[in-house]
């Protein structure tokens, strides 16, 4: 048996002990969606980086973005380490935490009906997270279900169903105490392969500073300057990816599950550093493939950006190395899918059922319905991987953009500002979402991150805009919700 397989099964083994274990200490839906909101600073910071990073980042965007960019990809490292992760646990944590207890809200749609008061809001919310994240957590799993059929020489099916199986079974059984221990443990598996992949890499490129010098020299040569996207793409790139995390309710989840407010400054300085040693990682060896390839891989007489960082490791890494370079990408992706998954599967289970349908349903059965839904969701991801719909495509697309367009200012001006009227939320939510669904199609895909960027801008403006021009909210809700804060 090669190593990659033995190493393979050691952390699968891990990952379902992890479930089992999750099983005994989940006893309600708080502690299946939230950890009892007794989740640490290491374990929330490990989260929050691990659901930041997945196969997307390291296999396309970091092989395109480096190829395309250069070391310019540097900035996008920048903002998503400090704006990303450090400035988005200082700004947005504390007063999350407080404001959902407040409100005892443990969802993105159930924050904006409890603090705004609008019933409709919270079925809207649900809805978008249902049409955009679903597709975005089948798009992972087939990537690495490619990953797997490349490397083990298996059917694409089965691996697929590997990967499928294994997260089912450690998110159903042990939900998000599962989550965040196997995040901590595949975190601390994405710095080491990070670490060593650059690492060697580097040696093989003659040095750290003769690297830097290959890299600037042959991106000349092989992008020449009149070649290169406008640098408004790169703003926006750099935008997208640092202030979209702000509003996608994934991300925001970990802010709702911390033990106290002590824990916040450490996950911050923790996530900070997590994200800018994954981060450098992904993007420098995007832009170390100036140094190792003289042209773009072709298939089908197109470019395959796609290969770049995968051909580029398989031929410069050795065996062993690759086996843990596997285990990075498989540790970043499921940590991402299993984060997609609990968040979609609650906007059924809590948002629409117990919120709408059943609001009487006991505890016990919230819980099995939630452990129900997310076995649901993670078979139609296999469905929806499986067999290649092309609405899919274009959902997965637009789901950055719409759904931190829908979602960013209405709960940005939610926990800051008081007199955010439900109008205005609700007109800040719709322009997002239309925003971004219209520029897509207007701009073309290439330009997605531009279109995303303006999504999440325009609802900054229209929300005060309503708001102020609409009746202001009940004082009792607002006390209730900024007591303490």
């Amino acid at each position: 048996m090669s190593f990659s397989i033995i190493l393979l099964v050691v952390f699968f083994t891990i990952m379902i002990g992890i479930g089992l274990w999750g099983m005994k200490k989940t006893t309600s839906l708080n502690d299946f969606f939230l950890g009892g909101r007794s989740i640490g600073p290491w374990v929330s910071a490990m989260a929050y980086g691990t659901t930041y990073f997945s196969a997307v980042a390291f296999i396309g965007f970091a092989g395109k973005l480096g190829w395309v960019f250069g070391l310019q990809t540097m900035w996008i490292v920048a903002g998503n380490a400090f704006i990303g992760a450090f400035l988005a646990w200082m700004v947005l944590a504390r007063r999350t935490r407080r404001m959902t207890m407040n409100l005892d809200a443990m969802t993105m749609p159930e924050f904006l009906q409890e603090r705004y008061n609008g019933k409709y809001t919270k079925i809207f919310s649900a809805i978008v997270i249902f049409i955009f994240l679903l597709p975005y957590s089948a798009s992972v799993f087939k990537g690495l279900g490619h990953l797997f059929e490349a490397n083990f020489h298996i059917s694409f099916d089965l691996a697929l169903l590997i990967m499928i199986g294994i997260t089912g079974i450690y998110l159903v059984l042990g939900g998000y105490f599962a989550i965040t221990l196997t995040d901590f443990l595949q975190g601390f598996v994405m710095i080491i392969g990070s670490i060593a992949m650059v690492s060697i890499l580097v040696s093989k490129g003659g040095g750290f500073n003769e690297v830097i010098d290959k890299i600037n020299m042959n991106h000349l040569l092989h992008v020449p300057l009149e070649k290169r996207p406008p640098v408004l793409l790169l703003i926006s790139l750099v935008f997208m990816t640092s202030f979209g995390t702000w509003g996608l309710p994934q991300m925001v989840q970990k802010f709702y599950s911390v033990k106290n407010e002590q824990v916040i400054t450490k996950a911050a300085i923790a996530t900070f550093f997590f994200a800018l040693i994954i981060g450098f990682a992904a993007y420098f060896t995007g832009s170390m493939a100036h140094i190792f390839f003289d042209k773009l891989p072709i298939i089908n007489g197109a470019p395959a950006f796609d290969r770049i960082v995968p051909d580029l490791l398989t031929q410069h890494l050795p065996e062993k190395l690759m086996a843990l370079i596997l285990l990075l990408v498989l540790s970043a992706s499921m940590s991402t899918l299993s984060s997609l998954v609990l968040v979609s599967s609650s906007a059924i289970a809590i948002d629409l059922y117990k919120g709408h349908v059943n609001t009487n349903v006991s505890a016990d059965n919230s819980l099995v319905m939630m452990r129900f839904l997310s076995t649901l969701f993670i078979i139609i991801s296999f469905f929806i991987a499986r067999y290649e719909f092309a609405i899919i495509i274009t959902l997965m697309s637009l789901s950055w953009g719409a759904v931190a367009g829908t979602f960013m200012a209405a709960y940005i001006y939610g926990l800051y500002w008081k007199r955010t009227t439900l109008a205005g939320a609700a007109a800040g939510m719709i322009s997002g979402l239309t925003t971004a669904v219209t520029l897509f199609f207007v701009l073309g895909p290439a330009n997605s991150p531009i279109a995303s960027s303006i999504a999440m801008i325009v609802p900054f403006f229209v929300i005060p805009a309503v708001s102020m021009f609409t009746k202001a909210p009940d004082k009792e809700l607002i006390d209730k919700a900024f007591n303490g804060i």
